[in-house]
Protein backbone atom coordinates (compact mmCIF):
# COMPACT_ATOMS: atom_id res chain seq x y z
CA UNK A 1 0.00 0.00 0.00
CA UNK A 2 1.78 3.14 -1.21
CA UNK A 3 1.00 5.79 1.98
CA UNK A 4 2.08 8.74 0.01
CA UNK A 5 0.83 12.03 1.63
CA UNK A 6 -0.40 15.42 0.65
CA UNK A 7 -1.33 18.39 2.00
CA UNK A 8 -4.97 18.91 3.17
CA UNK A 9 -6.99 21.71 5.03
CA UNK A 10 -4.95 24.64 6.66
CA UNK A 11 -2.00 22.76 6.91
CA UNK A 12 0.58 23.61 4.99
CA UNK A 13 4.83 23.08 4.02
CA UNK A 14 7.98 24.82 4.92
CA UNK A 15 10.13 22.89 3.99
CA UNK A 16 14.26 22.96 5.08
CA UNK A 17 16.02 23.20 2.05
CA UNK A 18 17.78 26.59 2.94
CA UNK A 19 21.14 24.95 2.35
CA UNK A 20 20.56 23.69 -0.76
CA UNK A 21 22.86 25.52 -3.79
CA UNK A 22 20.25 27.23 -5.58
CA UNK A 23 22.32 27.35 -8.80
CA UNK A 24 23.16 23.45 -8.81
CA UNK A 25 19.38 22.46 -7.57
CA UNK A 26 16.00 22.22 -9.61
CA UNK A 27 13.53 24.59 -8.26
CA UNK A 28 11.54 21.64 -7.70
CA UNK A 29 12.53 18.31 -6.88
CA UNK A 30 12.41 15.63 -9.23
CA UNK A 31 12.86 12.13 -7.42
CA UNK A 32 10.68 10.08 -5.19
CA UNK A 33 12.30 8.13 -3.08
CA UNK A 34 10.67 4.92 -1.75
CA UNK A 35 10.91 4.21 1.96
CA UNK A 36 9.46 0.38 3.22
CA UNK A 37 8.19 0.68 6.64
CA UNK A 38 7.57 -2.55 8.24
CA UNK A 39 4.86 -3.44 10.59
CA UNK A 40 4.17 -5.58 13.33
CA UNK A 41 3.08 -8.45 11.46
CA UNK A 42 6.15 -8.51 9.30
CA UNK A 43 4.75 -6.96 6.44
CA UNK A 44 5.81 -3.84 5.25
CA UNK A 45 3.69 -0.55 3.59
CA UNK A 46 5.10 1.68 1.06
CA UNK A 47 5.90 5.60 1.76
CA UNK A 48 7.37 7.70 -1.19
CA UNK A 49 9.61 10.99 -0.43
CA UNK A 50 9.81 13.79 -2.56
CA UNK A 51 13.36 14.49 -2.79
CA UNK A 52 16.37 16.09 -5.01
CA UNK A 53 18.60 13.68 -7.15
CA UNK A 54 22.36 14.40 -5.98
CA UNK A 55 24.05 11.96 -8.60
CA UNK A 56 25.48 8.47 -7.34
CA UNK A 57 22.13 7.41 -5.84
CA UNK A 58 22.13 10.50 -3.33
CA UNK A 59 18.83 11.82 -3.19
CA UNK A 60 17.86 15.01 -0.43
CA UNK A 61 14.90 14.43 1.20
CA UNK A 62 12.45 17.36 0.49
CA UNK A 63 9.30 16.59 2.87
CA UNK A 64 8.82 15.08 5.84
CA UNK A 65 8.15 11.15 6.40
CA UNK A 66 4.60 10.52 7.67
CA UNK A 67 5.71 6.81 8.45
CA UNK A 68 9.35 6.10 8.04
CA UNK A 69 11.21 6.67 11.14
CA UNK A 70 15.03 7.76 11.57
CA UNK A 71 15.32 10.47 8.68
CA UNK A 72 13.43 13.98 8.35
CA UNK A 73 13.34 16.40 5.82
CA UNK A 74 16.95 17.46 4.16
CA UNK A 75 18.90 14.37 4.94
CA UNK A 76 20.98 13.07 2.29
CA UNK A 77 20.12 9.41 1.95
CA UNK A 78 21.32 6.31 -0.16
CA UNK A 79 18.90 4.81 -2.32
CA UNK A 80 19.79 2.83 -5.48
CA UNK A 81 16.79 2.25 -7.78
CA UNK A 82 15.39 -1.45 -6.95
CA UNK A 83 14.91 -3.42 -10.29
CA UNK A 84 11.63 -4.74 -9.02
CA UNK A 85 10.06 -1.25 -7.78
CA UNK A 86 11.68 0.70 -10.32
CA UNK A 87 12.47 3.90 -8.13
CA UNK A 88 15.25 4.89 -5.92
CA UNK A 89 14.64 2.72 -2.59
CA UNK A 90 16.44 3.64 0.59
CA UNK A 91 18.83 2.09 2.33
CA UNK A 92 20.40 4.15 4.62
CA UNK A 93 21.55 7.87 5.96
CA UNK A 94 24.70 9.14 4.32
CA UNK A 95 24.27 12.99 5.76
CA UNK A 96 22.19 14.52 8.72
CA UNK A 97 20.12 17.51 8.37
CA UNK A 98 20.43 18.14 11.72
CA UNK A 99 16.39 18.48 11.59
CA UNK A 100 14.15 16.40 13.61
CA UNK A 101 11.01 14.64 13.63
CA UNK A 102 7.63 14.14 15.80
CA UNK A 103 4.43 13.46 14.66
CA UNK A 104 1.49 14.08 16.11
CA UNK A 105 -2.65 13.82 15.82
CA UNK A 106 -4.37 16.49 16.65
CA UNK A 107 -7.77 16.84 18.19
CA UNK A 108 -9.83 18.64 16.89
CA UNK A 109 -8.18 18.89 13.95
CA UNK A 110 -5.97 21.93 13.02
CA UNK A 111 -8.79 24.82 11.99
CA UNK A 112 -8.46 28.70 12.35
CA UNK A 113 -8.40 29.75 15.79
CA UNK A 114 -9.04 26.48 17.81
CA UNK A 115 -6.97 24.86 20.33
CA UNK A 116 -4.82 22.70 17.76
CA UNK A 117 -4.11 26.13 15.63
CA UNK A 118 -2.75 27.57 19.46
CA UNK A 119 -0.67 24.34 19.83
CA UNK A 120 0.22 24.83 16.11
CA UNK A 121 1.01 28.83 17.03
CA UNK A 122 3.22 27.84 20.11
CA UNK A 123 5.04 25.03 18.12
CA UNK A 124 5.95 27.61 14.69
CA UNK A 125 7.27 30.49 17.46
CA UNK A 126 9.76 27.78 18.85
CA UNK A 127 11.07 28.17 15.55
CA UNK A 128 9.37 24.42 13.81
CA UNK A 129 7.49 24.03 10.86
CA UNK A 130 5.18 21.38 10.18
CA UNK A 131 3.91 19.30 6.61
CA UNK A 132 0.42 17.74 7.37
CA UNK A 133 -0.79 14.41 5.54
CA UNK A 134 -4.57 16.34 6.78
CA UNK A 135 -5.65 18.64 9.54
CA UNK A 136 -5.55 15.97 12.46
CA UNK A 137 -2.20 14.56 11.31
CA UNK A 138 0.89 16.57 11.04
CA UNK A 139 4.50 16.14 11.27
CA UNK A 140 6.69 19.00 13.27
CA UNK A 141 10.09 19.90 12.29
CA UNK A 142 11.98 21.02 14.39
CA UNK A 143 15.24 22.23 13.05
CA UNK A 144 18.81 21.88 15.03
CA UNK A 145 19.05 25.20 15.89
CA UNK A 146 15.29 25.08 18.16
CA UNK A 147 14.90 23.25 21.79
CA UNK A 148 14.11 19.50 20.99
CA UNK A 149 12.97 18.89 25.02
CA UNK A 150 11.01 21.87 25.23
CA UNK A 151 8.81 21.09 21.83
CA UNK A 152 8.31 17.40 23.26
CA UNK A 153 7.69 19.20 26.72
CA UNK A 154 5.28 21.54 24.94
CA UNK A 155 3.33 18.94 23.11
CA UNK A 156 3.01 16.89 26.30
CA UNK A 157 2.02 19.79 28.45
CA UNK A 158 -0.65 20.61 26.02
CA UNK A 159 -1.79 17.03 26.07
CA UNK A 160 -1.17 16.13 22.38
CA UNK A 161 -0.94 12.33 20.91
CA UNK A 162 2.56 12.45 19.66
CA UNK A 163 5.72 10.07 18.82
CA UNK A 164 9.54 10.05 18.21
CA UNK A 165 10.03 10.10 14.62
CA UNK A 166 13.77 11.04 14.08
CA UNK A 167 15.34 10.06 16.25
CA UNK A 168 12.85 7.33 17.08
CA UNK A 169 12.12 6.69 20.40
CA UNK A 170 14.75 3.59 20.86
CA UNK A 171 17.80 5.80 19.71
CA UNK A 172 16.79 7.98 22.68
CA UNK A 173 15.72 5.73 25.14
CA UNK A 174 17.63 2.62 23.85
CA UNK A 175 17.51 1.39 27.72
CA UNK A 176 13.67 1.80 27.78
CA UNK A 177 12.81 -0.79 25.12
Amino acid sequence: MDKSVSLVGNAAPRRSTSSLDDMSQPAAPTAKVLFRVAEDDGSANVETLWAYNLGDDRYRLDNSPFYAYSVSVGDVVLAPVDPDEGRPTYQKVLEQSGNRTVRVILEPPLANGNSSDDAVQELLSLGCSYEGANPGYLCIVIPQESDFDLVCERLTARDIQWEHADPGYSELYPDDV
